[in-house]
């Protein structure tokens, strides 16, 4: 699947992955698709909560070596 935006949040920390991926979200259109990749590990806990609280959908997530790619569709 290819993302419709991508967000490069790797060296931030929490919550600013959560933050940058919200504010995409706010401005895409219903049914996008938005990747985002981070190296915070408190996302891996954070993204599949703020999707669950949001009513987006957490298509995928995976850890390459560190390096955490989720892609979420919204809702």
């Amino acid at each position: 699947m290819t993302p419709d935006i991508e967000i490069d949040a790797k060296g931030l920390l929490c919550p600013l992955p959560v933050l940058r991926l919200r504010k995409a979200l706010e401005s895409a259109a219903p049914g996008a698709l938005v990747q985002l990749v981070a190296t915070d590990g408190a996302s891996w806990i954070d993204v599949p909560h703020f999707c669950a609280q949001t009513g987006h959908e957490l298509v995928e997530a995976e850890d390459w070596e560190g390096v955490k790619v989720y892609l979420v569709r919204k809702g």
